[in-house]
């Protein structure tokens, strides 16, 4: 009689065999992952809700462009000491990057020394994007899907700052602008473009208006500014804070939120 034959090596559950992870087939379990991983951890760390600072991961302190790396520094510190005045018991208006370099850099760079938590949402990239030294420890998440980092931008933003920068910049900043145009979201983010000039000639709004693509209410999303001070006033004016004790504190879709 034959002998039953025995497996070459104990079973593996299928939630720790790395093979299986990494394979086409469990992609979903991956994409759920970088949805309730970073859940979790924000959960824990009570943060109600973000002041999202876009930018080039080029700009450096004292390169050409190194001024609108001091002002994202100077108006994250602002941003960080006015979230102070807010009621305790959860982080409120927590500044928010992708975590990198740059304009990310001094954005986690000025809330850190403003003496507040905040957050970096990097993502793994060729050139090995590196997580910025300023970034808090417990708020350092990294991402495989450009599509689930971009729904944590705007899954907790009240506003963007959206500073130079290049194709990320402005794929990033086209997203959340067309989210509010489509009234996509149950609340509004409040949208800022720093530097006039600069978006102004790499953009042309104008154009899009003349040509009839837009609407002149479509252009009312935008605000404009060039100076840290003029900003935090007008995030200050523009920014609609509600008293839930929901951290964190998730905008919805308007589908979601009509369906409940």
């Amino acid at each position: 009689m034959a002998k039953p034959s025995q497996p070459a090596a104990d079973p593996i559950l299928a939630y720790r065999d790395e093979r299986f992870i990494d394979s086409n087939a469990a992609r979903p379990v991956r994409i759920l992952s970088e949805y309730l991983g970073p859940l979790a951890a924000l959960t824990r760390a009570r943060v109600h809700d973000t002041i999202v600072f876009f930018g080039s991961s080029r700009l450096t302190e004292d390169g050409p462009l190194g001024r609108y790396y001091q002002d994202a520094r100077q108006l994250a510190r602002q941003v960080t000491a006015w979230s102070h005045s807010l009621p305790a018991g959860r982080h409120r208006l927590i500044v928010c990057s992708g975590g990198a370099g740059g304009i990310m850099e001094a954005a986690n760079r000025g809330a850190a020394e403003a003496g507040g938590p905040t957050i970096g949402f990097n993502i793994g990239l060729p050139h090995e994007q590196r997580p910025n030294a300023y970034v808090s420890r417990d708020l350092i998440f990294e991402f495989h899907y450009f599509f689930m980092r971009k729904l944590w931008f705007a899954h907790l933003a009240r506003a963007i700052v959206v500073f130079p920068g290049g194709f990320g910049t402005m794929d990033e900043m086209f997203e959340i602008l067309t989210l509010s145009q489509t009234r996509k979201l149950d609340r509004p983010i409040f949208l800022l473009l720093y530097g006039s000039a600069y978006w102004r000639e790499v953009v042309n709004f104008e154009a899009l208006l003349r040509h009839g693509v837009v609407r002149l209410e479509d252009l009312e999303l935008v605000h404009w500014a060039d100076d840290p001070d003029t900003a935090l006033r007008l995030l200050q004016q523009g920014i609609r804070l509600d008293g839930g004790e929901e951290s964190p504190a998730f905008a919805e879709s308007i589908a979601a939120a009509n369906a409940q």
